[in-house]
């Protein structure tokens, strides 16, 4: 069976992370990526060969200097008979290459061009050079990271700008072709991946527009203080708990004897949020001296949603990835495919290309 993206072409002009990683998935859903790299090849070989490999499995390679007339004439071959194009590189770049996005849908009207930037195409920004950590802080997702009671700090151990952006741009070029099948026309996707997590900020905009909560501090309480809300240490490692609704509050005081907060003036959520500093350093100081497997069999017994705080290695050999067969083998040890699947999708992609593997080939 054919997967989802069978019969659609891409030519990948992106480097690092957000572009590679977006058409990584298009390529286990069938797509055919040809990843155009510079004659160097794209820096993530050298400077994260494991990261790499991860985000170009199953993809081709054409290495081109695209100041040189001639590879960019092979260039523009390549996106006469593509289907989607990517590019990442600082706005205005490829235009100036005669590479952007009004020359190639006069050659290919079909063609769904996306620019994914730090800031857009257009606006005050549009210059400036950045990466993960400052379109998070320019988004305003810093504002509300760290410690409660402490300073905004960058406290993600995942690049979870870069991969959101690259998110975003596959949903947005796979609307594209849905598009395209009633239009018969591509379009320029102009996707600025500080807008992306703008857009990811929603929800708390939304209750602090409601309530007028305007200063930063109140607004960090709101994001990060929540009743039985948070991770809590054991003797050896920590679980996260998240009992937030009555029926889990109610369960989770019988799990932990809180006597004392059992009572009828907590029943209700937005009571509890005035105690969450109270509830919380009792749930810690119950928790404490458990071992961490302890502590799990007794939210379990209790119905408590829980969950252990497991590493990189222990997530990966857990009974829950085993179960979901998450894990394939790559070329540089165990890694998730695409974790959603669909009909004809490829589980077994070959590993990504040598620079220029498909220098020969324009088809």
């Amino acid at each position: 069976m054919s997967g989802p993206l069978d019969g659609i072409t891409v030519a990948d002009f992106s480097e690092l992370l957000p572009g590679p990683f977006m058409t990584g998935a298009m390529a286990e859903m069938g797509a055919r990526v040809l990843k155009i790299e510079r004659p160097a090849g794209d820096g993530l070989r050298r400077s994260s060969p494991g990261t790499f490999e991860i985000v170009n499995r199953g993809k081709g390679s054409v290495a081109l200097d695209l100041k040189d007339e001639d590879d960019r004439a092979r260039a523009v071959e390549i996106l006469r008979e593509a289907d989607v194009m990517v590019e990442g590189f600082r706005p205005g770049v490829m235009a100036r290459l005669g590479l952007g996005y009004d020359a190639m849908a006069a050659v290919n009207p079909g063609l769904v061009y996306i620019s994914l930037s730090g800031y857009g195409q257009t606006g005050p920004l549009v210059k400036t050079p950045g990466h993960d950590l400052n379109y998070l802080a320019q988004a305003g997702v810093t504002s509300l990271c760290g410690r409660p009671d402490g300073p905004p700090e960058h406290s993600f151990g995942l690049p979870v700008a870069d991969l959101g952006g690259g998110i975003y741009g596959l949903a947005s070029v796979l609307a594209a072709l849905l598009q395209r099948a009633t239009t018969g026309r591509g379009q320029h996707i102009d996707l600025s991946i500080t807008d992306c997590l703008a857009h990811w900020v929603n929800p708390r905009r939304g209750v602090y527009n409601v309530n007028h909560v305007e200063d930063l501090q109140a607004q960090r309480e709101v994001a990060l203080v929540r009743p039985a809300y948070g991770v809590f240490a054991c003797r050896d490692g920590a679980i996260s708990i998240a009992a937030l609704e009555d029926h889990f509050w109610r369960a989770l005081c019988a799990a932990l004897e809180l006597g004392a907060f059992d009572d009828p003036e907590l029943a209700g959520l937005a009571a509890r949020r005035g105690r969450a500093q109270d509830v919380n350093a009792a749930i810690a100081a119950a928790v404490a001296p458990m071992r961490r497997d302890e502590a799990m069999d007794l939210m379990i017994r209790h119905d408590v949603p829980a969950s252990p705080v497991l590493t990189v290695n222990e997530a990966t050999a857990s009974e829950h990835f085993a179960a979901r067969e998450l894990i394939v083998e790559t070329a540089c040890g165990p890694a998730v495919p695409f974790p959603v699947r669909l009909d004809g999708m490829s589980r077994d992609l070959p590993p990504a290309p040598a620079l220029n593997t498909h220098g020969g080939q324009s088809r």
